[in-house]
């Protein structure tokens, strides 16, 4: 079985994250705030936009895209991002895919000097909740409406991660390295 890798995407490779944003908006709808209408037909020059406000992370098993997370700033607090857009093909749920691709994204966001990571999860998606504190996520008193296009929105909690150094954290005797989070890491 090919080993799967989970990497940024440049600007250039803005088809590969369209169409895997695409898949998700077609088999997913509930779950992000935009619809497959109104990013079907949109052009190139979007798509390249979209690419240069955030990184896009992809995992892919060889040269087949498995799932999408992006990452940005998170314009409430200068000294922290933001995580959302999380998919995974149906194929590979459950592998472990979500945690590799939210933990690529939480090394990235380190790399970049923030602070902490935000995630934002729609209160009644008790998976989604329940893999986010798994992951180290904390819930926070901040609520939204999830989407302001439905009638009945239903609402989203931030759920936040601290990517801070932990000067109490021991050292993993197995390993050699520093312990950090419970969960699938390979």
């Amino acid at each position: 079985m090919t080993e799967i890798t989970v990497r940024v995407l440049e600007e250039s490779e803005w088809s590969v994250y369209r169409a895997v944003r695409l898949r998700a908006l077609a088999e997913s709808p509930g779950s992000f705030t935009a619809t497959l209408a109104e990013e079907a037909d949109r052009d190139e020059r979007f798509w390249r936009d979209r690419m240069t406000r955030s990184h896009r992370l992809v995992a892919e098993r060889g040269p087949v895209p498995q799932g999408i997370v992006s990452l940005g700033p998170y314009e409430q607090e200068p000294s922290a991002a933001e995580v959302f857009g999380l998919y995974v093909v149906p194929e590979a749920r459950g592998t472990g895919l979500s945690w590799r691709l939210v933990e690529a994204a939480a090394a990235l966001a380190t790399q970049q000097a923030y602070l902490q990571l935000y995630y934002w999860v729609g209160t009644d998606n008790g998976r989604a909740v329940g893999f986010a504190q798994n992951f180290g996520f904390r819930t926070t008193d901040y609520r939204r409406p999830a989407r302001a296009s439905d009638l009945d929105p239903g609402e989203e909690i931030a759920m936040v991660l601290s990517l801070e150094p932990d000067a109490t954290l021991a050292p993993n005797p197995t390993s050699g390295k520093p312990a950090t989070r419970e969960g699938p890491l390979s």
